[in-house]
């Protein structure tokens, strides 16, 4: 068991907790993720004099089944917890309360306090936590073009399947994290986009110089040759190719509906195949997703102003493309500029990035890298805007949730919070510190937030949402401070809740506000 949550008021005040249930199974690799439970209160006093939490009386505090009785337990409480003694409904559990002077922060003069959240870290192998194994396979969707996915989990048979669509530039190995943690109670997919990742072409899609001919060096080069061929046909690697390649995955790898998750990127194409198939769609996460991508126009939806542009993206690349080419991915695929990139991108710089960089580094490597690059940068405009997919989910009534790294330098803050405006419904979770890909770079925060929407959806509402308890209302907009273990340390990172009563004009009042206490402590 664990404390979740935690507000001191008064001297003598009551203190909320909220419980959730951990099978700690320390010789088994079948450790289960916490579940959800029903009404949780705890009422509590502080001994300003032992520093401590003392149990006062218990108000309708259910911890599974509530109809099998009252217990008590002995327990060990973990380094830097103090122990209380405690009686709760439905069996034994461990139970521990926070020391004040270490880990409570003391109320404010308005009256509000800092809440703490303890969630649970990923597995950890050195104490015997076994994350899900993760399969790499690939899935040939048309000739030459074969698809690289990891997946994860499989076994829950019973449980919700959840789809991972990366961002531009990295692939499905930028989802490890939460293969291995939510695999062990979900269905768990990531898929790498054609033209990226290890789903680029297994052949030059064009042909080289004539028998005879001098075979130059540029010819070398896959997608710099002179003729298409026949299977690469009118190929180019755009929103409407990823979201025709999400669709058949669906229907043929997986086979039922899913919930979808996307960042950057993927979030766009997570939102464009979720309005395009709404019934193949339980629900869309985005994570900092990209508003907007391509720069040529459409030519089924603006053909007149596209027969303006001589080539969008497809094989072979044009003569005066392949010089800008050569000269664009020269300076993209060193490994400094990689470097460089993913320091912007993370907003905390302890965050370990060696996977991902190694990762990206090898697929700048391939032969098809620079041709697949060309055709993504030139490829034309999605048929549909980001705008209309948000729309089309909102009219099929198609639930939202969005998680943003407050951080991004690129798709910041008033990007999400304008989606946000257009569902308001939608819960938002600011997190922070956090950048562009918050669920690589708190992969604890990012699952627990998603395994906890995904449960509020499954149960149709019976399970609250994140950072939420039943007495609050999804209306409210609330800061917490969710803490974690990783690397044996604990880390500390602040989610603030926009609910459905959200404003822009609120939110600058409250980052106002915000920014003047802390010149005030400061001063």
């Amino acid at each position: 068991m664990e404390i979740l949550t935690f507000n001191i008021v008064t001297c003598h005040g009551v203190t909320n907790l909220r419980w959730k249930l951990v099978d700690k199974s320390s010789n088994s690799c079948k450790s289960k993720v916490p579940t959800g439970t029903k009404a949780r209160v705890l009422c509590a006093r502080v001994d300003h004099r032992s520093e401590s939490l003392r149990f006062s009386n218990i108000n309708k505090l259910f911890l599974g089944n509530p109809d099998q009785g009252e217990g008590s337990k002995s327990i060990n409480a973990p380094e830097g917890l103090k122990v209380v003694d405690s009686k709760v409904l439905s069996g034994e559990y461990d139970s521990y309360v926070i020391h004040r002077d270490e880990d409570v922060e003391n109320i404010s003069g308005s009256g509000e306090s800092t809440t703490k959240v303890l969630i649970p870290g990923l597995p950890n192998e050195s104490r015997g936590e076994c994350g899900a194994p993760i399969n790499s396979c690939f899935w040939e969707w048309k000739p030459k073009l074969n698809v690289h996915y990891e997946k994860a989990g499989c076994q829950n048979v019973k449980s919700p399947p959840v789809l991972f669509l990366p961002g531009f530039g990295v692939g499905s190995f930028h989802y490890a994290n939460q293969l291995k943690d939510l695999g062990r109670e979900y269905r768990v997919w990531a898929i790498d986009f054609l033209g990226q990742g290890m789903s680029l072409p297994v052949e030059n899609p064009t042909t080289l110089l004539k028998e005879g001919d001098i075979l130059e060096e540029k010819n070398s080069i896959w997608g710099f040759g002179e003729e298409t061929e026949p299977w690469a046909n009118k190929l180019v690697y755009s929103m409407d190719l990823w979201w025709d390649q999400v669709s058949h995955f669906i229907e043929e790898v997986i086979g039922e509906p899913v919930y979808i998750v996307g960042n950057s990127l993927g979030g766009y194409v997570a939102l464009y195949f979720a309005a395009s198939n709404p019934h193949l769609v339980k629900g869309v996460t985005l994570l900092n997703a990209t508003p907007f991508w391509g720069f040529l126009p459409n030519p089924i939806r603006s053909p007149v102003l596209a027969r303006l542009f001589p080539w969008s993206g497809t094989f072979p690349l044009p003569a005066s493309v392949r010089k800008l080419t050569e000269l664009l991915w020269q300076k993209i695929s060193d490994p400094k500029s990689i470097a460089e990139i993913l320091k912007q991108v993370y907003a905390d710089h302890s965050t370990n990035v060696d996977q991902v960089f190694s990762r990206i580094l090898e697929i700048t490597q391939h032969p098809a890298a620079a041709a697949s690059f060309a055709s993504i940068m030139f490829a034309p405009q999605g048929q549909l805007s980001f705008e209309e997919c948000l729309m089309r989910c909102k009219m099929n009534n198609l639930p939202i949730c969005l998680m943003y790294g407050k951080e991004d330098p690129w798709v910041k803050p008033i990007w999400g919070l304008k989606v946000k405006r257009q569902v308001p419904e939608a819960p938002y979770y600011e997190i922070s510190p956090a950048g562009h890909c918050p669920h690589d770079e708190v992969p604890e925060v990012v699952n627990y937030l998603l395994r906890g929407w995904i449960n509020n959806i499954e149960s149709h509402g019976s399970n609250v949402l994140p950072l939420l308890d039943d007495s609050q209302s999804i209306r409210y907009d609330i800061s917490k401070d969710l803490e974690f273990t990783r690397g044996g340390s604990r880390k500390l990172v602040k989610v603030r809740f926009f609910g459905s009563g959200f404003s822009i004009w609120s939110w600058i009042n409250s980052s106002v506000k915000s920014q003047l206490g802390k010149l005030e402590i400061k001063s």
